[in-house]
């Protein structure tokens, strides 16, 4: 996989040369499904981790620090372990190494690796794999996102109500949390959204934005390992991605929306009400 930021035309697609290592990191994954796990928290209850999301981490990480190592590393696992999550103008990758764990933990197979690169601060291509169906998700600036060798590219819906939005509920499960998780969804609802659904994982959830299965997507408390690769498949898919506000995306604000059309973004941005989380950068 290239690093640095430059394009490189005659090297095989991004999918292509993706595909022989993340492929051994899938079935580490698809094979942990079936096996018991040893599970912790972090942040809440509802916020989990097992021995997988470490291997698999400390495995990619291992990997691509010997062929760049002069790249940083922003990684789930090493952030909540006490490492800084800060986003320079260095090479940096962006890593989810289990994205769906609560999915991961029960058996349910909603579950993908995530892997974003960034040069200046710019997000430059992205990585998702989906573990259990083998769907290999990339894009690259400038260059198209595709998955596997099928080029994808979003909805153009600007009607919510004729909209398919997708969410998350992230970690914080307080009364007034809910209250305002369930009343967004109340207020796309009563908007004459065609529906709302929850898949448990944000990754996958953004991949079917960005193949035009759904036409917009929100959430509050998710990371920037969440959304960094994804940001860009979208992107090249011919999406949006901005803040929940509905200014600029801001990578380690924990909020986004994404959206087929910018119609359909902002429509959603003035419907929802904000649910306030910790910046990812002042951990």
């Amino acid at each position: 996989m290239g690093g640095g930021g430059r394009r490189e035309g005659h090297q095989p697609p991004l999918h292509m040369r993706v595909k022989p290592w993340a492929t051994p990191i899938s079935k580490i994954i698809r094979k942990a499904l079936t096996e018991e796990k040893q599970v912790s928290t972090k942040t809440s209850a509802a916020d989990l981790v097992t021995e997988t999301d470490h291997f698999v981490e400390n495995l990619i990480i291992s990997v691509l620090k010997e062929k760049f190592p002069s790249h940083r590393f922003i990684a789930e696992e090493s952030t909540a372990a006490g490492s800084k999550c800060v986003l320079t103008d260095s090479p940096t990758w962006i890593i989810d190494p289990v994205d769906g764990t609560c999915n991961f933990v029960h058996r349910f197979p909603t579950v993908a690796v995530s892997i974003g690169f960034a040069v200046n601060k710019e997000l430059e291509f992205g990585v998702i794999y989906h573990c259990t169906e083998e769907r290999l998700y990339t894009g690259r600036r400038g260059q198209g996102a595709f998955c596997n060798d099928k080029r994808l590219q979003v909805s153009k819906e600007t009607d919510i109500s004729k909209a398919l939005i997708l969410t998350e509920i992230g970690p914080k499960r307080d009364p007034e949390t809910l209250k305002l998780f369930l009343g967004n969804i109340e207020r796309l609802l009563k908007a004459q959204a065609h529906g709302v659904r929850v898949i448990g994982s944000s990754t996958l959830a953004l991949c079917h934005l960005a193949s035009g299965a759904a036409d917009a997507y929100y959430q509050f408390g998710l990371h920037c390992w969440d959304l960094a690769a994804a940001t860009v498949i979208i992107r090249e898919a011919g999406g949006t991605v901005i803040d929940t506000s509905g200014g600029p995306l801001d990578l380690m604000s924990c909020r986004v929306i994404a959206a087929g059309t910018r119609e359909m973004a902002m429509f959603i941005a003035q419907e929802i009400q904000t649910i306030h989380y910790r910046r990812d950068d002042e951990n």
